[in-house]
């Protein structure tokens, strides 16, 4: 019988989580099925994806209607209704999460993005929203801004699991890293069993294509146009070669050997942008053991379909890697600039989505009063 591709994925040691989730998705069993068919082992959410889903309002009219008859209010309502979505995923892949040790079985869920730059509000919805999903399988997913660091910290010695999400340069991948070691160090000395607590961190792929492709083609000349649609996969195989020094260290070993768990590497924003490329470019181009891609359907299907998965294609890479973010400098693309920007845009993003996702709960509040 021959292996599909995303089987193919999973014995080369990448856990695939679908980027999606409604509660249309749980009810129909159209989950279970991706699970059972397409090797899918986890799932993650964000505003953008909440708001989608509530805005077609499949599934989610008899609970307005009871939230409403209540009088609760906007805020209320969507903490209830996203939290219940991610605990019914969360039994959804419970199998996973048991057959696995906790590995995968993953089912993320976003602090309010507005809460960003807000260091002791994320600590504190983090802690709100892992008391109300109660389930071991949950992860919390926190931004890398500056202020979510000590977030990430506080967070992970609490035994909370965290999905680290918005990094898009290699220094805010290291101090990511330091926050998690640190918050280990914080949950050994409070007496919390460090086997329990995971974490990823979820490096973004194509928006940096997308940011430095546009920069490239300004600067037009033959050397920097040579450079389009690398810097992406460039920048995430030095991300996980940072992985592999970081977890060697003395510290961590230390950390693992009491029992702790590596934060795996993520990629995240995988979906092809320019439609020039191959679809599965950040999928077969990111293979390494121990690491999560998580896709949108559409690119889950084009793995699926014909996505050409030929083993480890990360660690024999890594000075090449390094060539193009060097390449990249002497064009005059400003990586630092890229990445920041980068960052203050995902925020702005999701904030957006968020107040959307607020809109229309508010929308379908009013109409079921």
């Amino acid at each position: 019988m021959t292996t599909s591709p995303t089987a193919a994925l999973s014995e080369a040691g990448v856990s695939i989580w679908l980027d999606d989730l409604s509660r249309k998705r749980i009810a129909s069993g159209d989950l279970d099925r991706l699970i059972a068919e397409r090797n899918v082992v986890g799932v993650t959410t964000n505003p953008t994806i909440f708001a989608g889903a509530l805005a077609k309002g499949d599934g989610y009219a008899e609970q307005v209607a009871e939230l409403a008859a209540a009088g609760a209010d906007v805020d209320t309502a969507v903490f209830e209704i996203t939290t219940d979505d991610v605990r019914a995923a969360s039994d959804v892949f419970r199998p996973v999460y048991d057959a696995s040790k906790g590995f995968d079985g993953r089912v993320s869920i976003e602090v309010a993005p507005g809460l960003a730059r807000d260091t002791a509000g994320t600590i504190a919805e983090a802690r709100s929203l892992w008391a109300k999903v109660d389930r071991p399988n949950a992860m919390i997913k926190i931004p890398a801004t500056a202020e979510g660091l000590d977030a990430i910290t506080a967070t992970i010695a609490a035994g909370i699991s965290v999905n680290v999400t918005l990094i898009f340069s290699l220094d805010r991948y290291r101090e990511v890293i330091e926050a998690y070691l640190t918050g280990l160090e914080q949950a050994k000395a409070a007496g919390h069993d460090l086997s329990t607590i995971h974490s990823v961190a979820s490096f973004f792929v194509s928006r940096v294509d997308t940011e430095i492709d546009k920069r490239l083609e300004v600067i037009g000349t033959d050397a920097a146009l040579a450079l389009k649609s690398k810097a992406g996969v460039a920048n995430a195989r030095l991300a996980y070669e940072l992985f592999e020094q970081q977890f060697a260290t003395e510290r961590a070993a230390a950390l693992l050997a009491a029992g702790a768990n590596k934060q795996r590497p993520l990629w995240a924003s995988t979906g092809v942008k320019d439609p020039a490329l191959p679809d599965t470019l950040y999928v077969t181009g990111l293979v390494a053991p121990g690491v999560v891609n998580t896709m949108p359907e559409k690119t889950l299907e084009a793995t699926f379909d014909h996505g050409v998965v030929t083993g480890d294609t990360v660690t024999g890479a890594y000075a090449e890697a390094a060539d193009v973010l060097d390449a990249l400098a002497s064009v005059g693309v400003d990586y630092d600039d890229v990445t920041l920007l980068l960052e203050t845009e995902g925020v702005d993003k999701f904030i957006v989505s968020w107040n959307e996702l607020l809109d229309s709960v508010r929308t379908a509040l009013e109409s079921a009063r």
